[in-house]
């Protein structure tokens, strides 16, 4: 008798974890998680903070190693991921515009290191590649000013243009607006709705959306290293209703796939479940 192939280890399907938990410094951060990010997601992870939000991102990345469970990227082990430069991730700004001064071009270009050798000069793909990403971002226009003259929301736009530099199949951003104001806020958006008329699939990590809200198809929300939530995108003040994710709370939202979105056996498509206990 036949049987269908599974899709754990689909080199198209961009993430698959099973079961994952990671602990820092022996105390457990995560325990049992499943999530799946197909092609295509604009997966917003939210979720108060230290509910492993940002822990989480970090092992999907392999920044982190689980201490139990199965993830595949691309159908890899992240650390047999022949193509790394497939992973774009942009940090939190911070230190951004420290250091050693560097232009905003050469912080750019910098992105491009993945996909050529150590000291070879950059090539007209790699300059293309650099202005495109700039011109997303829109400082195309400054590329030569130092990113230690612009502002956190400026320096967080070139952090994605120097992931977007890259060309990844898969951007991870962690916390973007974090401290940018209100101005950059909608730039930052203008640049990842540009990204996602292009196909990309973004997994971004946020406490807040803002403006960021309309371009999210789907949201995972973490609660003590859980999932609590994965379905149809919310609104902010029902990710941090108190009483989020327990028994009594049921948010009811269709969920924008029929099918593939399922987030565990802890929870279901169109229901936040209860969480485990203990």
């Amino acid at each position: 008798m036949s049987t269908s192939p599974t899709t754990t280890d689909d080199p198209e399907l961009p993430v698959r974890l099973e079961g994952g938990a990671v602990a820092l410094g022996g105390r457990p951060v995560l325990r049992h998680v499943d999530l799946t990010v197909r092609t295509g997601d604009f997966l917003a992870l939210m979720g108060a903070n230290g509910s492993g939000k940002s822990t989480l991102v970090r092992a999907l990345t392999g920044l982190l190693p689980l201490t139990a469970g199965r993830l595949r990227v691309f159908g890899h082990a992240p650390e047999e991921l022949a193509d790394r430069d497939r992973i774009g991730f942009v940090p939190q700004r911070s230190g951004a515009g420290s250091g050693v001064p560097a232009s905003v071009w050469e912080v750019v270009a910098s992105g491009r290191l993945t996909r050529r050798r150590l000291l070879r000069p950059l090539s007209r793909a790699d300059r293309a590649a650099i202005h495109d990403a700039l011109e997303v971002v829109g400082l195309a226009g400054r590329s030569r000013e130092s990113i230690s003259q612009l502002s956190g929301g400026q320096q967080q736009r070139v952090l994605i243009a120097r992931a977007l530099a890259g060309q990844p199949d898969l951007f991870f951003l962690d916390e973007p607006t974090a401290g940018v104001d209100l101005p950059n806020q909608v730039a930052l958006a203008e640049a990842l709705g540009r990204l996602k008329d292009r196909g990309a699939t973004i997994v971004l990590v946020a406490h807040e959306l803002g403006p960021l809200a309309p371009l999210v198809t789907r949201a995972v929300v973490m609660r003590d290293g859980r999932v609590a939530y994965d379905g149809a995108p919310l609104g902010d003040h029902e990710v941090h209703d108190a009483t989020f994710g327990e028994p009594h709370a049921h948010h009811h939202h269709d969920h924008p796939s029929t099918t593939g979105h399922r987030g565990g056996h802890d929870h279901t498509p169109h229901v936040a479940a209860p969480l485990e206990r203990g």
